[in-house]
């Protein structure tokens, strides 16, 4: 049965090919010579070849010893940069933490400032990608994830819920009143729909838990960020089902408005700290997931009063969450 080589006659091998003589190689390694020349000679055994040519006391390379040698480099390079990167992120203030672009872009991005006038001496770096991290492989903080809390063996805690209700610009609500008499449900079967397609909550989940059936022959919009859906709403385009999370600035500005306080807002717990439990004991995961959730406490705070100001209410029992699966 075939062995794999020791990691020590790796390192040893490398040593020895990378200064040409076993002396000096010892020296390097802090080891006697024949520590070094027995550790060889095993890795040689145990691979069935010989690695180097012997000319006097000069070593060189015979073409395994060359593939191995190219092999171990790299490798042993990998490790190098990885244990710096770790070391670094250890001893420094640095935070790496991922999370979905609209989420960074949105909600994050305009409460950050404050956090890095608190933290100046800190290295924050957010990746933007709607692709989870994997813990095992990447040196990632947290992830932010959006959607069902469904990560088995990771470490899941809520951050904020969402408000989800039909939006869009005070003129194309006005035309559809207008058209419609004010009529919340007949404007909705009307309107242009426009679409997040990575949303968790659909139109046509939506719109079956309402029991709507649309009789518009508008096409539908469909968009795979939520800034293109909102920025589309806006610009007097149709209705977007959306979050109050992404879109509380155009909400408050009022260049959007909610469709109709009669039409049901859906609350779900949508954005989720996830990591490893033991990356929650680090000192700066603990202090930065505080403020964030400080944050999301204070943006609930305000948005309730906002739905309570135009007579609507949250609801987290709707129908709306049979056969919903994660989109993004």
């Amino acid at each position: 049965m075939s062995r794999d080589p020791s990691l020590n006659g790796m390192i040893y091998f490398e040593a020895v090919a990378r200064h040409g003589r076993v002396a000096r190689a010892a020296d390097d390694l802090k080891v006697s010579p024949s520590a070094v020349s027995q550790q060889i000679k095993l890795l040689e055994e145990v691979l069935g070849v010989s690695l180097f040519r012997r000319d006097k006391r000069q070593l060189s390379l015979t073409l395994e010893g060359e593939q191995l040698f190219t092999a171990a480099t790299s490798a042993f390079g990998l490790l190098r940069n990885a244990r710096q990167t770790i070391s670094r992120q250890r001893e420094s203030h640095q935070l790496i933490i991922r999370m979905m672009p609209s989420f960074a872009v949105r909600w994050l991005g305009p409460r950050l400032a404050g956090f890095i006038r608190q933290n100046p001496e800190w290295d924050l770096r957010i990746d933007a990608s709607p692709d989870p991290s994997n813990f095992d492989r990447e040196v990632v903080d947290f992830d932010i994830r959006y959607g069902p809390a469904t990560w088995e063996g990771l470490h899941c805690e809520l951050v904020l819920s969402d408000y989800v209700m039909p939006m869009c610009s005070p003129a194309y609500r006005d035309m559809l009143r207008e058209e419609y008499g004010g009529d919340d449900r007949e404007m909705l079967c009307n309107a242009r729909l426009i679409d997040s397609v990575k949303a968790v909550i659909q139109w046509d989940n939506w719109l079956a838990a309402q029991r709507i059936s649309r009789s518009s022959k508008s096409a539908a919009l469909r968009f795979d960020r939520s800034s293109m859906a909102l920025e589309q709403a806006v610009n007097d385009i149709g209705v977007v089902l959306e979050a109050t999370t992404l879109a509380r600035k155009e909400l408050f500005d009022g260049s959007l408005v909610p469709l109709a306080p009669t039409l049901d807002v859906v609350r779900f717990p949508a954005y989720w700290i996830v990591s490893p439990s033991r990356h929650q004991s680090r000192k700066l995961v603990q202090v930065f997931k505080n403020w964030l959730l400080a944050e999301a406490e204070e943006h609930e705070r305000v948005m309730l009063a906002f739905l309570k100001e135009h007579n609507m209410t949250a609801n987290s029992t709707l129908d709306v969450f049979n056969n919903i699966t994660p989109r993004k």
